[in-house]
């Protein structure tokens, strides 16, 4: 069974009119102007042709799953959703934010611990647990923070 019956596409003329204009212009985030097209093309109620899927296809920058997905969000969740990025609603929090980022950063500075020659990303992700920043923290996420710290110096 086909995509494009389960998601048929019928723009107002309001939207088909917004969604030319960036399209026209190029005045828009690549991807807008790419996720407009989409819809544009699949519009079956102002379109002439009556695109499917397979004729969309044609165009270089479309893929299956983003003409699928772009006419999904547009029946489902309306245009806004269609053209915008989808907010990503499982993602973890990071367990060092706002001053618990700078506590690596103070902690790494000084001399190194007592018997060490320099602080290592395992001393300081124990050094931040055994402090009570945080529960528990991986080597990676204390280089990643000292990273994003030091990359703008």
């Amino acid at each position: 069974m086909s995509t494009t019956a389960n998601y048929r596409v019928e723009l107002t003329q309001e939207e088909h009119e917004m969604l030319s204009t960036p399209v026209s212009t190029g005045k828009a985030a690549a991807r807008k102007i790419t996720h407009a097209r989409i819809l544009l093309f699949a519009d079956e109620y102002l379109s002439k042709n009556n695109y499917t899927d397979e004729s969309i296809a044609k165009s270089p920058t479309n893929r299956d799953r983003r003409r699928r997905a772009v006419r999904r969000r547009f029946i489902e969740k309306g245009l806004g959703s269609a053209l915008n990025r989808q907010v990503q609603e499982n993602r973890r929090a990071k367990k060092l934010n706002g001053e618990a980022e700078a506590f690596p950063v103070a902690t790494a500075c000084p001399a190194a611990p007592e018997g060490r020659k320099s602080w290592t990303l395992k001393l300081l992700a124990d050094h931040l647990a055994a402090c009570d920043i945080v529960a528990s923290i991986s080597p990676e996420a204390v280089r990643q923070t000292l990273k994003k710290r030091t990359k703008g110096e």
